[in-house]
């Protein structure tokens, strides 16, 4: 007798195929995906510490390869013509006087010179006002002839005092802070008294510079010179050398310019204002603190390491946001920006896809089970006769 086939025996296959019609259609892509397009944003300015070239308004040429360029002064020579400085000895110290002149940037609002002439008697060859131009100056310094006799240092550093540093012989007045140095070349001791009169000058704000040649007297030297006398007292043993020490009062005029030397300590950007005179000022987005040398940040926008694609929004000195352009919308990533057409486009593009291969899926699957149906009721059927 035959016996119907439980339901429990029919093939699992039926059972577990169904579920899969009955799965939601594939999750769509999101909106950057699949994007081919890159746009590119906008970012602010760089503002990256950096040294920028010092601006110049003097369009002479630095001295010193670059580095140094002569400090204003009113400088006065006081130098000795007696009978000991023979001919050739005197055409030295012209030469010497000469160089130095080269070596400084001459004019009314630059260095002017004066230049004292001295034995027993003092003459003022030509004032701080008589000369404007370098080579004048240069061709009446080659003019001076000797006065011989006598070496009176005190009267011509008096007579300096009196008649070469003042106001109406075109020393600057006393708001100025243009230096006021004097150079005295000698080669004997002084025959009147330097002491008092030095001291003087160093009073009234002049800086004495002693030369001494040959028999020139040491002590007499340091009674005249500025202190430290290490660096004012100069001693040379004959008059052939004293061009050499042209190159010391140059570098001692030289205003050094920290900015190109590298010494100015400025974090970001060093500003030469002349004289050997800096300030420090800040990249752009930062901030000079009170110590006039270091920077803080103001803006991270204006650093341009914010990332942001399109806008970057500062909120603050340390805080910032991003946002697009019209027509754009913030990705994820708080930072670049998509096309809002193109993705609505895109993901109504996926969604057609989708359902359209869901559908295709659900056709094949259907299709396969109505198939297996047939066999079953095929097979059944066949058993059924044999009982």
């Amino acid at each position: 007798m035959s016996r119907p086939v439980p339901t429990r025996h029919l093939p699992g296959l039926l059972l577990l195929l169904w579920p899969l019609l009955l799965l939601p259609p594939p999750t769509a892509p999101g909106p950057l995906a699949g994007a081919s397009v890159q746009r590119l944003g906008i970012r602010g300015p760089g503002g990256r510490p950096g040294r920028r070239p010092s601006p110049s308004s003097d369009s002479s040429p630095a001295r010193g390869a670059g580095v140094c360029k002569s400090r204003p002064l009113d400088l006065v020579f006081i130098i000795d013509s007696s009978r000991s400085v023979r001919p050739l000895e005197f055409t030295k110290v012209k030469t010497f006087v000469s160089r130095i002149i080269d070596t400084l940037d001459i004019g009314a609002a630059d260095t002017r010179v004066a230049l004292v002439n001295y034995a027993s008697t003092v003459k003022i060859e030509f004032q701080l006002n008589t000369y404007s131009e370098k080579q004048a100056l240069k061709q009446a310094v080659a003019r001076i002839t000797p006065l011989s006799t006598g070496t009176m240092s005190g009267l011509a550093i008096q007579t300096a005092i009196e008649e070469a540093f003042t106001v109406e012989a075109g020393a600057r007045g006393p708001t100025s802070s243009i230096p006021k140095v004097a150079i005295i070349v000698t080669d004997g001791r002084p025959q009147d008294q330097v002491d008092e009169v030095a001291a003087q000058a160093r009073a009234s704000g002049i800086e004495l510079y002693a030369v001494g040649v040959d028999r020139a007297d040491m002590e007499s030297l340091k009674t005249m010179a500025s202190e430290p006398l290490e660096e004012h007292v100069f001693y040379v043993e004959t008059y052939g050398v004293i061009e050499r020490l042209s190159s010391r009062f140059q570098e001692t005029f030289c205003a050094l310019d920290p900015c190109v030397l590298g010494t100015h300590q400025c974090q970001h950007v060093c500003i030469s204002d002349g004289d050997g005179r800096h300030h420090c000022e800040c990249s752009q987005g930062y901030t000079l603190n009170a110590d006039k040398k270091t920077c803080s940040v103001r803006n991270k926008c204006a650093l341009g390491t914010h990332g942001c694609q399109h806008i970057c929004v500062s909120d603050g000195a340390a805080s910032y946001h991003c946002d697009c352009f019209p027509g754009y919308t913030l990705n994820d990533d708080k930072k670049t920006c998509s096309d809002i057409e193109e993705a609505r486009s895109l993901i109504s593009t996926t969604d057609t896809c989708s359902c359209e291969a869901t559908l295709v899926f659900q056709e094949k699957v259907s299709s396969h089970l109505q198939r297996l149906n047939t066999k079953l009721d095929d097979i059944l059927k066949k058993l059924q006769v044999h009982e």
